[in-house]
């Protein structure tokens, strides 16, 4: 017996889901509360600009071909993607640079002229520890369902990355194979993508490092980032998928024997077979969504991750000369972080610009937009001070004009915070859901099944394996692959 599915959200989890099933030629319907896909990989429209609101970095496009290639298509005829040479630019406060390049020699060449010959050696061994720290992680504990306690029982896997340094911190991990601070830098500020400082992250998380210093960064040829949920949804509907946009689902209903279907706001009642929730699961169980007997107990003291004030810029002029993405870092390396840690403004930050000079629809001809993200505490952690947002944006005005970016204070411009992101449904004000310290990490991630609630199963950020594109999609194909074996 098959029945409907019913996803909740069409974030890129829930699509990545979605398309699968109906490939499989399971009865599919998506319930979406906003008018169009794309979840946290959203868009808007500001005059004539058009921006990315959600992630700005893509690694790892094989994951994302493998989800065209579970409904017998190639990725490229749906969604080109180019390489960004250089991945990132990196600046330093002492007015150095260095161009994060994928090719080995040229990164290694690179690194020679920036931080020394010795530097480089020992840069090109710890590319190789990258290498092999990946290669045992993904299979054994990334791209696997972390549904069952017996799925972290692997011992061999567990022997191997403690013996390559992934039990220790990452930044003590990195600083014993490199000595130059920038390269340092260079290899441990992706431990904000999972939500803590190099201090507190454990080094298995160098991964990151290696998917977009080794594997690279990529960009959609056409339509920015958002192309991205824009082609899933596509798909998802030409292989048979129903949308429901602009109605949010009110209540996952069961019984003894498990979902048995979704109440919409409108008063509409969906059967269900199978039910994957694809949405901010905090909110889901807050909210009512989900039935008492589906909590889980790694919900119960959730530990967020920083949120980021975003600034979105639309410019009547051209920045010859930038790359795609520059991180400027900060003078105050480690004070920021303790800073954030303690749910603080930072002090001196590190801030992400990305310009999409690429992406040539999203500004008129001759202009160009800009987006620059600043780490900043969440909700749950930080001060709710109303002004501090104003204080902020006025600050890290002042640091663009400083770094060269010229006096955007009357550019036309759009603002994301943490009360941003409340008020569009994320908990703690954070996009980037629970962090990933070791008790949020793997099987200690919130399930990726209701244990209680037979047919009930969890996509996105919230869920093993966790937050990244790489990562959420993978959720997705996992939940889908449940439902496709369950023969009951």
């Amino acid at each position: 017996m098959s029945g409907r599915t019913v996803v909740i959200g069409a974030g890129l989890g829930g699509l990545a889901a979605a398309v699968r099933l109906a490939a499989a030629g399971r009865e599919v319907t998506v319930v979406e509360g906003r008018e169009a896909p794309g979840g946290c990989c959203g868009t808007a429209q500001v005059g004539p600009y058009r921006f990315d609101t959600g992630p700005s970095v893509l690694t790892m496009p094989g994951v994302l071909a493998d989800v065209f290639g579970a409904a017998g298509e190639e990725m490229d005829s749906w969604l080109p993607l180019r390489r960004l040479d250089p991945s990132y630019r990196l600046s330093y406060h002492d007015g150095s640079r260095l161009d994060v390049l994928p090719d080995a020699d040229a990164m290694a060449e690179q690194v020679r002229e920036v931080c020394g010959p010795d530097e480089a050696a020992r840069y090109l061994r710890f590319r190789t520890l990258l290498g092999e720290l990946f290669a045992t992680e993904w299979p054994a504990f990334i791209d696997r369902d972390m549904t069952s306690l017996r799925d972290l029982a692997r011992p061999y896997a567990l022997l191997r990355l403690a013996s390559l340094g992934g039990f220790r911190r990452l930044d003590r991990l990195v600083r014993s194979h490199l000595t130059d601070e920038r390269l340092i830098q260079a290899h441990t500020f992706q431990s904000l993508y999972v939500g803590l400082s190099p201090r507190r992250a454990l080094g298995i998380y160098a991964v990151i490092a290696h998917m977009d210093t080794v594997g690279g960064v990529f960009f959609p040829e056409r339509g920015g980032m958002y192309a991205v949920p824009r082609a899933l949804a596509a798909l998802a509907e030409k292989k048979g998928a129903a949308f429901r946009y602009g109605v949010r689902a009110t209540k996952v209903e069961a019984d003894g024997s498990g979902v048995t279907g979704v109440r919409l706001e409108t008063g509409e009642r969906l059967d269900a077979r199978h039910v994957v929730v694809a949405c901010d699961l905090p909110r889901a169980h807050a909210d009512g969504l989900l039935p008492e007997a589906a909590r889980d107990w790694r919900l119960r003291r959730p530990r967020f991750s920083p949120s980021c004030l975003v600034m979105h810029f639309g410019l009547d002029r051209q920045l010859p000369g930038r790359a795609h993405h520059t991180l400027h870092f900060g003078e105050r390396w480690g004070a920021s972080f303790t800073a954030l840690d303690r749910g603080l403004p930072q002090p001196d930050p590190s801030i992400l610009v990305t310009h999409p000079v690429s992406d040539t629809g999203a500004a008129p001809q001759g202009h160009t937009t800009l987006s620059v993200l600043e780490p900043m505490p969440n909700l749950a952690s930080g001060d709710r001070d109303p002004a501090l947002g104003d204080r902020l944006r006025e600050r890290l005005l002042a640091r663009l004009a400083e770094l060269g970016y010229g006096d955007l204070s009357g550019s036309l411009r759009l603002v994301q915070d943490p009360r941003t992101w409340e008020r569009e449904g994320h908990s703690a004000g954070t996009p980037f859901a629970l962090d990933h310290r070791f008790t949020q990490t793997a099987w200690f991630r919130p399930s990726g099944a209701a244990r209680r609630v037979p047919r009930l199963h969890f996509a996105g950020m919230h869920t093993a394996p966790g937050v990244g594109v790489p990562p959420v999609l993978v959720s997705g194909r996992l939940a889908a692959r449940r439902i496709l074996a369950d023969r009951r």
